[in-house]
């Protein structure tokens, strides 16, 4: 991360309903998208550490409604949360930090939006998942979350990035990208071009039965990495489900299966060894475990029945993204290295292969919970 002026983020401060002192500013690493500072007051002799976080703009071009959604989102959960006696909300949920103006975010001369939550103190989060344990929590934390907004009143939520986890317009990005070839590159893409093709009636499975109504519409989280559940430091239960700029109405199945795709295979997304790719079936069976025991009492039998299916088409949805970005010249994902988006394509498809063997047994599985 960039430098930063501790006296903006001293003026950023003062914007919210915060009392106290400031002490200490420190960077966060976690995430790419957004400017995060972790900032330390001195509250009466306690210290009391809050989350300054800068939004970008150019991801998240209505900052309002990403705003606005949060706020409507996190109270839903607290109400719930609060209802049904559960111990220690306050590390369950995020809490909110209003503005001097009593808004959910603050807007600086210069036109940078600034939000403040409240840090949550005693957990840690993992970029990957280690273990069945790790991957049944999980599960669990975002079947919860799921199901806490089953029941959202009010108007629907705004869609924050529109057409997200569209499979059938990404399919077709792809497949224009190749077509145009304004880098000279498809040849070289040639066999992950074929290998998306030969698997395009995939793309239009969850969406045809979207649009007949036989899959609902639904508040989820679209970005359900593991690093986005928040771990307690020594218990390693689920305590909170955090990064809800994406939380926009969509399809739960897309929430599970991107969870398929990125908790349980052993390697990174850009992994060169393909021989090391793998879905392994201990921990999606305690993945599948925990977000159905969570999340399944909501389901209706025709996304019951996808739940394998969904990891395989969330995994190559990602692929397409991967690999148009390759074709296009890697115009939106940050790359380190000569062809890293064609190898992130490549990992991506070489787990749909395995999920493709797996995927009988997957849904076996799920029919049993």
């Amino acid at each position: 991360m960039a430098s930063y002026d501790l006296s903006q983020i001293r003026d950023v401060s003062r914007q919210f309903q915060i009392y106290g002192d400031l002490q200490h500013v420190e960077p966060c690493k976690i995430g790419h998208i957004n400017e995060t500072y972790i900032a330390t007051y001195n509250q009466g002799g306690a210290s009391m550490r809050y989350i300054h976080q800068k939004l970008n703009t150019e991801v998240f071009r209505n900052p309002d409604a990403v705003m606005h959604n949060i706020q409507r989102v996190t109270q839903h959960q607290r109400r719930k949360l609060e209802a049904a006696g559960t111990a220690d909300v306050s590390r369950r949920v995020l809490t909110v930090v209003p503005a001097m103006s009593g808004a959910p975010h603050s807007r600086t001369e210069k036109g940078q939006y600034w939000r403040t939550f409240v840090f949550v103190e005693g957990v840690r989060t993992f970029e990957s998942v280690t273990n069945p344990p790790q991957a049944y929590q999980a599960g669990k934390a975002f079947g919860e979350f799921q199901r806490q907004l089953g029941d959202l009143p009010g108007e629907r939520l705004a869609e924050t990035i529109p057409f997200f986890h569209h499979s059938r317009r990404r399919f077709d990005a792809m497949t224009a990208a190749a077509e145009a070839d304004v880098c000279r590159r498809a040849q070289q893409a040639s066999a992950e071009i074929e290998f998306a093709r030969k698997r395009e009636k995939w793309v239009d499975v969850i969406l045809k039965a979207m649009s007949k109504g036989q899959i609902p519409e639904r508040v989820t989280h679209n970005d359900t990495k593991f690093n986005n559940v928040m771990l307690d430091a020594k218990t390693e239960e689920a305590m909170c489900v955090v990064d809800l700029d994406t939380v926009m109405p969509g399809c739960a199945l897309y929430d599970f299966g991107d969870m398929v795709r990125t908790t349980t295979s052993p390697t990174l997304e850009d992994e060169l060894d393909l021989s090391k790719v793998q879905m392994r079936m201990p921990l999606f069976r305690q993945l599948c475990r925990g977000y159905l025991e969570a999340a399944g009492p909501m389901l209706n039998r025709h996304e019951r029945a996808l739940i394998a299916f969904s990891g395989k088409l969330m995994t190559f949805t990602i692929g397409l993204r991967f690999l148009t970005d390759y074709l296009s010249g890697d115009t939106y994902f940050r790359v380190h290295r000569p062809n890293h988006n064609l190898d992130r394509a490549r990992t991506q498809f070489k787990l749909v292969e395995s999920i493709e063997k797996n995927e009988e047994a997957m849904q076996k599985f799920a029919d049993s919970i």
